[in-house]
C-alpha cells in the first residue's frame, strides 16, 4: 500500500537500464503538483490523467471517460494535503496505478476502482460515498482492495494477510489486478527505505505476489517484479547480469540481422506477420546464463512473431523449421495445450548459418494481449453484453448490480482458474496460520497444471490438478475427507496404487473401502501435492495416532487351501491312455473351444486356444492332440478375485462360492499389498452355464471389486 512509497525517482536513477524501453517515463511528482494547483474544468478530464485517458482508449476507444474524471476529482480532492514519504502528493500513486493497468487493457471499472482504491482506507471517503456515486461494482472492488491492505505485513500477519487477499481474489479478480499494480509501484519506489525493510518487502513480494501475478498470467507486472526483487535481494548477481547486458549493448546483436531474415521468409510465404526482437529481462539473462555458461549476442534476446489467426501460427512454424535448421528439443505447443495461466503460444527455437541460434515465440496479437496482462485483459468477468450496453448508454459502471456487500462472502467469479478454486477450498481448512504459509508458497510454486477425467460420469467431469500430482491427490480432490478410505485406483483402467503419479488427460476410478475404520497411512504425505490432500491427511493422522503409525510386517506366503481333486474335469484327449490336465494359466471350460499339447511324461495339457501359450507350444514343436468335452456339465475352472483387505473376507467368499453350490478345489490368497488382497480359487462347477452366476455372487461380496478368469 502507498504507506510503502519512496522517492520514485531513486529506482529509475539508481537502475536506470530497468526503464521501459521505447516510452518515456512519466514525470507523475509533476503531474501530482499540478493537480494540486486551481480548479480543474469540469467538462474535460483534467491534465493529470490525460496519460491515463490516452492509454486506456487505445485499448478502448469506446470508453466513457466521464467516470474516470469524476474518480480522479474525488481521489484529488480527498488526498489533497497528503504526502507521501519522498515529499510527492499523494495523489501520484494511484494515478501510477491506474497508469500500469491501462497500459495493460484494464477495463473502466477497474480503472475507476484503482484511482479510488486508498481513498476508504487512508481518508474520510466511505464506501457508502463510492456506491452512490460510482456503482456496486467499484465499491465491492474498492471494499476488497481496502480491506486486503489494512493489515500490516509484520511476520506474524502475513499469513492472514495473504488468506484475505486470496479470498479477494476469488471473490473477484480485479481486486489482484489493483494490488499487483500497487505493489508493482511501491517496488519502482523502494529505494530510500531502510535495507531490512526493502528485503522484507521483496522477499514477500518473491514467494507469493510474483507466484500468484505468474498463475494471473500478468507477465508485464511479473517480469518487472522480478527484477526489483532481484536487484534487492542479489545484490552482486543483479550487478553481473547488468555488467553482462552493458557490455552486450556495445557488441553487434546479430537477432535483427535474423529478424529480417524472418521477415523475408514469411513475406514471400505470403504470410502477414509482425517480427519483433524482444529483449529478455533481468532475470531470464540471469537464468540464461547460469544454464548455458558463456553467453552469445543471441542468447540476450528472442524473436517474437505476431499473426492474425491461429492457423498462421503453424503456417510460420513450418516455414521456419523448412527454411531453418530447427533446434527440435525447444519446441513446445502452448496453443494446443495452454498454461492453466491462459497462456498459449508457440516455442521453438533454430540454428543459422553463422552458428547463432534465435529462440522464436509465435502467437497472434489477442494471445499476446492475454499474454502480458492476463486476467487483467478478460475485463469484468461478471458483465453481461445487455449490462455492458446499458453502462455504456448511461455512463455508468458497467457490472452487475450486486450490493456492495463484504467480499470475503462467496462471489464466485465465473473465471475463476481451476488453482484458484483449489486453494480457497483449502485455505478454509488451514489449522494454523504457519502451515498455511508455507503451504500457499509450496503451492504457488508449481508451474504446471494437468486435467484428469472422471471415470464414473459425475460431476464435475474433470479434476484440476497441479503437474505431479498422484491419485491421492485426485482422491482428496473428488471425495474430500472421504478419501481417508481409499485404497486404490484404475487410471486408463489399470488396476495401480495409489501413489501412482497421473498424467494429463488420464481418466481416474477412484475405490474406497467399505470399512468405515479405513485411513491414510503416513507414507501418503510423500506422495500428496495438493494442500487439501496433505492437511486432511495430517489432520486424520494426529487424531489417530494408532494408525498413523506403519505397521510392518514380515512377508508372509500366500495362505493355500488345496482340494483332493484334480484330473482333467470333462476334457478328452484323442490319445488313447493319456492323462489329460486343464492348464492352469487359463482353465478353459465348457464350451471353450481348446487345444491339447503333449508334454513330459506322456500328458496332455489342455489350453483355450487363444491362451498365449498355445502360440508359444506351436512354436517350439510340441505335438498337438485334438480334445472335446465330454457330455457331461461339470468343468474345473479357477477364478481371481481382488479385493480390499478386511476381517473375514475369506469367510465371505468361500460361503458365497458354496452357496452357489460349487467345490472348492484350491484357493490360494495373497498377502494384502496397500490394503489390496488377491485371491485365486480352482473351482469345480456342477454345470459350466452357472459361470456367470458365479461370478456374480463373488463380485456382490462386500470388498470385492473383480473377479476374473485366470
Amino acid at each position: 500500500m502507498s504507506a510503502e512509497a519512496t522517492n520514485p525517482e531513486a529506482r529509475s536513477e539508481a537502475r536506470p537500464e530497468l526503464r521501459r524501453r521505447g516510452r518515456t517515463r512519466l514525470d507523475l511528482r509533476r503531474l501530482g503538483r499540478a493537480a494540486l494547483l486551481g480548479p480543474t474544468s469540469r467538462d474535460r478530464l483534467p491534465d493529470a490523467i490525460g496519460h491515463v485517458a490516452e492509454a486506456h482508449r487505445a485499448h478502448h476507444p469506446d470508453a466513457d471517460l466521464s467516470i474516470l474524471r469524476r474518480a480522479y476529482v474525488l481521489a484529488e480532492s480527498s488526498h489533497r494535503g497528503q504526502m507521501r514519504k519522498s515529499g510527492e502528493p499523494y495523489i501520484t500513486h494511484p494515478l501510477a496505478v491506474t497508469l500500469i493497468l491501462a497500459e495493460l487493457g484494464a477495463e473502466t471499472t477497474t480503472l475507476t476502482a484503482s484511482l479510488l482504491h486508498d481513498t476508504v482506507e487512508d481518508t474520510e471517503v466511505t464506501l457508502d460515498q463510492v456506491r452512490e456515486e460510482f456503482g456496486d461494482e467499484v465499491c465491492f472492488i474498492v471494499d476488497g482492495v481496502t480491506k486486503v491492505e489494512k493489515i500490516d505485513y509484520g511476520a506474524a500477519a502475513e499469513p492472514e494477510t495473504f488468506r484475505k487477499m486470496l479470498v479477494a481474489t476469488g471473490n473477484d479478480v480485479r481486486v489482484m489486478s489493483i494490488k499487483l499494480a500497487d505493489r508493482l509501484h511501491n517496488m519502482r519506489t523502494l529505494g530510500v527505505m531502510r535495507p531490512d525493510k526493502q528485503a522484507r518487502i521483496a522477499k514477500v513480494t518473491r514467494d507469493v505476489l510474483i507466484p500468484l501475478a505468474e498463475r494471473l498470467g500478468v507477465q508485464a507486472l511479473k517480469t518487472e517484479l522480478e527484477d526489483l526483487v532481484f536487484a534487492i535481494l542479489h545484490p552482486e548477481e543483479y550487478e553481473h547480469t547488468r555488467v553482462l547486458i552493458a557490455a552486450h549493448a556495445g557488441d553487434r546483436d546479430p537477432l535483427p540481422a535474423i529478424a529480417e531474415s524472418v521477415r523475408v521468409v514469411l513475406r514471400e510465404a505470403g504470410i502477414h506477420a509482425e517480427v519483433l526482437v524482444r529483449p529478455r529481462h533481468f532475470v531470464s539473462v540471469h537464468r540464461i546464463s547460469r544454464k548455458r555458461g558463456e553467453l552469445r549476442g543471441s542468447d540476450f534476446g528472442r524473436l517474437l512473431i505476431l499473426v492474425g489467426e491461429n492457423a498462421d501460427c503453424y503456417g510460420v512454424l513450418g516455414e521456419l523449421h523448412t527454411c531453418f535448421t530447427p533446434v527440435v528439443s525447444e519446441f513446445k505447443d502452448f496453443i494446443a495445450v495452454p498454461k492453466f495461466n491462459l497462456y498459449q503460444s508457440l516455442h521453438t527455437a533454430f540454428a543459422t548459418s553463422d552458428g547463432h541460434v534465435a529462440e522464436v515465440i509465435v502467437r497472434t496479437r489477442q494471445m499476446h494481449r492475454v499474454a502480458e496482462a492476463g486476467v487483467v485483459a478478460l475485463g469484468n468477468p461478471y458483465a453481461t453484453a445487455a449490462a455492458t450496453a446499458a453502462a455504456a448508454a448511461s455512463g455508468a459502471t458497467a457490472g452487475s448490480a450486486e450490493a456492495c456487500a463484504d467480499p470475503y462472502e462467496e462471489r464466485v467469479d465465473p473465471t475463476r482458474p481451476g488453482w484458484l478454486s483449489r486453494l480457497l477450498d483449502w485455505q478454509q481448512s488451514a489449522p494454523d496460520p504457519d502451515t498455511f504459509w508455507s503451504v500457499l508458497r509450496a503451492e504457488l510454486a508449481q508451474d504446471r497444471e494437468i486435467t484428469v477425467f472422471r471415470a464414473d460420469g459425475g460431476a464435475p467431469a474433470t479434476i484440476s490438478l497441479p503437474g505431479g500430482a498422484s491419485c491421492i491427490d485426485a482422491a482428496y480432490a473428488q471425495y474430500g475427507e472421504a478419501a481417508h478410505g481409499c485404497i486404490g485406483a484404475r487410471v486408463n483402467g489399470r488396476l495401480t496404487s495409489l501413489t501412482s503419479r497421473l498424467s494429463d488427460g488420464d481418466t481416474v476410478q477412484l475405490l474406497l473401502a467399505h470399512d468405515a475404520s479405513s485411513g491414510p497411512s503416513a507414507d501418503w504425505l510423500e506422495h500428496a501435492h495438493t494442500p487439501a490432500a496433505r492437511i486432511a491427511i495430517s489432520s486424520w493422522l494426529k487424531a489417530h495416532p494408532d494408525g498413523a503409525a506403519a505397521t510392518t510386517t514380515a512377508a508372509r506366503a500366500p495362505l493355500s487351501v488345496v482340494g483332493a481333486r484334480g484330473g482333467g474335469g470333462n476334457a478328452v484327449a484323442d490319445l488313447p491312455d493319456a492323462t489329460v490336465r486343464l492348464a492352469g494359466c487359463c482353465t478353459p471350460v465348457p464350451p471353450d473351444a481348446v487345444a491339447g499339447f503333449v508334454v513330459r511324461g506322456g500328458a496332455v495339457t489342455v489350453h483355450r486356444v487363444q491362451c498365449a501359450a498355445v502360440a508359444q507350444m506351436r512354436s517350439l514343436g510340441r505335438t498337438s492332440v485334438a480334445v472335446h468335452w465330454r457330455a457331461t456339465a461339470d468343468c474345473r475352472v479357477t477364478l481371481l478375485a481382488e479385493s480390499f483387505g478386511r476381517p473375514h473376507l475369506l469367510a465371505d467368499l468361500t460361503e458365497a462360492i458354496a452357496r452357489e453350490g460349487v467345490e472348492v478345489v484350491s484357493a490360494t490368497v495373497e498377502p494384502p499389498v496397500e490394503q489390496r488382497v488377491r485371491h485365486s480359487y480352482t473351482l469345480q462347477l456342477p454345470d459350466a452355464t452357472g459361470l456367470p452366476a458365479l461370478m456374480r455372487a463373488m463380485r456382490d461380496v462386500p470388498g470385492v471389486y473383480d473377479v476374473s478368469r485366470a
